[in-house]
């Protein structure tokens, strides 16, 4: 493993999605020399994603992996460097900071977690095939290209109501489907969601298998009681059944919340100073591309910021 312990970089992205690249674009045009390490899904969520009408700027709508093609473009225009490798292991506890991928360790002034959220999914193949094609877990991304179709919606928990409940302004028909015969969510939001007329429920179910080829064309039900299988015609399955912060070389490093998600203060600052945070990896609520751009602009501009009075301290 490669340590290089002349060099001491000004500032690493760790995560390579809307937010950590404008991050990038922020701290190469504030002169920090950034550091971006993509992981293994380089470009986050948005690869996954086949259409995006929602991010401001592109009015005919853009390929989620065409956005995040011109993410990177505009941060390596500014300076930014790239390095295609998986963070899997971070020391916070002194200074300068030491962040190990697989085949190299590197040492940093300031660091910026953006390192996202993945959506749980159900595992299944044919789920995975069609990804993008139907399969969706965000309604507030995907729900406008179900304007008057059938919809699945997968969970019991709030998630899955909230999905529910924004997919009915757009859906003919949703459906939500629960392994369970009570739902999780709270009551509130339960009584919300079930005065709506056209959502309706399949309790003491799984999915089996998502039908289709090109699109989803349906879905096939097992019956956790009774073992009977059905099929259910419907245009799309959203998941609604949590999602995991990328947050697993953090323990111990910074402080986490019980769901794993990077506790923050004042915007972006995390337990460690030095130490920021951008995006889906401390955000559970909202988990847009947009919201996750701004945070990373604000993180790089807190970054610049503590750079700027440690070397005055130092110098």
């Amino acid at each position: 493993m490669q340590e290089n312990k002349e060099k001491v970089e000004k500032l690493v992205i760790v995560g390579s999605g809307p937010a950590g690249l404008t991050a990038a674009i922020y701290g190469a045009r504030g002169f920090l020399n950034p550091l971006v390490v993509t992981g293994r899904s380089a470009g986050g969520q948005l690869m996954l994603t086949t259409d995006v009408d929602d991010f401001p700027g592109f009015p005919q709508g853009i390929k989620g992996p065409a956005l995040m093609e011109l993410f990177r473009a505009q941060a390596e225009r500014f300076g930014a460097r790239i390095l295609e490798e998986e963070v899997t292991q971070a020391d916070f506890s002194g200074h300068p900071f030491k962040i190990t991928t697989d085949n190299r360790a590197i040492l940093t002034k300031a660091v910026i977690i953006a390192t996202g959220a993945s959506a749980l999914w159900l595992g299944l193949p044919s789920e995975k095939q069609l990804i993008g094609r139907g399969v969706s877990a965000c309604a507030v991304c995907d729900g406008p290209f179900f304007r008057g179709k059938k919809v699945v919606v997968v969970g019991g928990g709030d998630a899955a109501m909230r999905e529910a409940q924004h997919l009915s302004k757009y859906a003919s028909q949703v459906t939500i489907v629960h392994r369970r015969e009570a739902l999780k969510a709270q009551e509130a939001l339960q009584q919300l969601v079930k005065k709506l007329p056209n959502v309706n429920f399949v309790y003491n179910s799984t999915v089996e298998e998502v039908l289709g080829k090109e699109r989803v064309s349906g879905v096939r039900l097992k019956n956790t009681l009774t073992g009977k299988v059905s099929t259910l015609k419907t245009d799309g399955m959203f998941l609604a059944i949590g999602s995991r912060p990328n947050t697993q070389f953090l323990e111990g490093q910074i402080n986490l919340d019980k769901k794993g998600y990077v506790e923050i203060s004042d915007e972006t600052k995390t337990s460690v100073p030095g130490v920021f945070v951008a995006g889906d990896v401390a955000d559970w609520h909202y988990r847009q591309a947009v919201t996750a751009a701004g945070s990373g602009c604000k993180a790089a501009l807190d970054a610049e910021h503590y750079l700027d009075h440690l070397d005055a301290a130092t110098s």
